[in-house]
């Protein structure tokens, strides 16, 4: 769980206004460092498959805010997993068949 402290942090950091508590930037953040906690976690809890299941969850929330940032703002994108120090999604090549259908 992330403290309080930690959290405010990661919201100034990130907040793309003066208000904004919510924008994807700070949701991917806030879940990039839940992540990284509970993948300390689950280091030391092997067997804690409860736990696994919503790393997985959170996971796959993240990558959709980032596909949807991504789509909507390159250069934001771009920022954002340098700052956080998360890989860039490359398309494949299935992928971009796809799109150009």
């Amino acid at each position: 769980m992330i403290k309080k402290e930690k959290k405010k942090e990661i919201i100034t950091k990130f907040a793309i206004h003066k208000s904004d508590t919510g924008s994807s930037d700070i949701q991917v953040a806030v879940l990039t460092e839940r992540i990284k906690e509970l993948t300390d976690h689950l280091k030391k809890n092997k067997k804690d498959n409860h736990s696994r299941r919503g790393l997985l969850q959170m996971v796959s929330k993240r990558k959709k805010l980032l596909k949807d940032i991504k789509n909507n703002d390159e250069a934001r994108y771009a920022k954002l997993t340098k700052a956080l120090k998360l890989k860039e999604v490359k398309q494949t090549n299935e992928s971009a068949d796809e799109e150009k259908a």
